[in-house]
């Protein structure tokens, strides 16, 4: 046994060499022969192997600068994903044509509305003040009763100059002391500056303002101060027209999607975006429809404003001090007694 297990492993080494075992042999049994390239030990070969392997390495651009393409294409693919993402302008809903197409679009999306567009005026968006004037406006309207805020609005517009020319540099002109002789208040005057700052700084501009989308313009006007998000959606329905604009925490839309889907509460700003997804891209007409709803129900006690023909008119708000308290919770910059007013300057009139 012990002769055999020997032989057996002398067989296998005989068998199955190492791998360093030709190279060994070859360096110790093969003369050097520099004449002769065939008698070149292994051991460049294996340097040639080894400089091979890296230079396909090095070559091989399908690792480094495939991986690069990739990321290259991924973030090109990626980027035009994100574009195509980004909500896209479209035509103003004061565009010929487009009132109706809201209409189609909204009684084949959600046919608890039918009645109330057979029932209701037809809507109008006729207002077409320059963004800077209207923005103006929004913030002179803040915590006033209409006719208070139509006395101070119509003697700005006679420190400046006429309507045609407020401007950033004319307001950027007036004094804190002028202001406050005709009602405008010190916090108000420096949301005013704030305003025209950041025009005349370029950050803002009726152009840009008129062209940005509305996810971009909704994060750039809620950097003015005295400018908060439920200001910048009714600037965007009201002033600009844009169609697909949900005021989440407008009190009247909130009502009247809660009367729309017979609902015991009022539904929160999450709850809102879930009911009122089937009305794009036209949530601006459906949440039009919902201040006229609560309106016609006779609950007037709505963020916004009564319409009348069409038109924006005043209203005294009577508004319970709980649900004054609810909206207060959703973090509006702008007080509740303010803002029908604000509907109201800013289409209407």
């Amino acid at each position: 046994m012990g002769e055999q297990t020997q032989t057996q492993t002398q067989k296998t080494e005989t068998e199955t060499p190492s791998l360093s075992q030709p190279a060994s042999d070859s360096t110790v049994d093969i003369p050097p022969n520099p004449s002769n390239p065939s008698k070149i030990p292994i051991r460049p070969q294996k340097i040639r192997k080894l400089s091979s392997t890296n230079d396909q390495k090095a070559l091989q651009p399908s690792d480094s600068s495939q991986s690069v393409v990739t990321i290259t294409k991924n973030r090109r693919r990626g980027s035009s994903q994100s574009t195509k993402s980004l909500p896209q302008i479209v035509k103003p809903l004061s565009a010929n044509g487009e009132i109706e197409n809201a209409l189609r679009h909204l009684r084949l999306a959600d046919p608890l509305l039918c009645s109330l567009i057979d029932t209701l005026p037809f809507p109008a968006f006729e207002s077409h003040q320059l963004p800077f004037l209207a923005l103006c406006k929004s913030i002179l309207y803040q915590q006033l009763a209409y006719k208070a805020g139509t006395s101070i609005y119509t003697r700005f517009l006679s420190l400046c100059g006429g309507e045609d020319a407020v401007c950033p540099h004319v307001v950027l002109s007036l004094s804190a002391q002028q202001l406050k002789q005709i009602g405008i208040s010190g916090r108000k005057a420096s949301y005013l500056y704030d305003l025209a700052n950041k025009y005349k700084s370029g950050i803002l501009s009726d152009e840009t303002v008129v062209k940005m989308d509305d996810r971009s313009l909704f994060t750039m006007l809620s950097m003015v101060k005295g400018i908060g998000s439920w200001s910048v959606h009714m600037f965007m329905i009201f002033s600009l027209h844009r169609p697909d604009v949900l005021p989440v925490s407008d009190l009247g839309v909130r009502k009247g999607v809660k009367m729309l889907h017979g609902l015991e509460e009022l539904p929160r700003p999450s709850q809102m975006e879930q009911l009122c997804e089937k009305w794009k891209p036209y949530r601006s007409v459906g949440a039009w429809y919902m201040w006229r709803f609560i309106e016609g129900k006779g609950t007037p006690t709505t963020a916004a404003v009564v319409m009348e023909g069409g038109r924006i008119q005043p209203l005294q708000q009577i508004q319970p001090q709980q649900e004054a308290q609810q909206q207060h919770q959703l973090q509006l910059l702008e007080p509740i007694n303010g803002m029908g007013s604000l509907g109201a300057c800013i289409w209407g009139q």
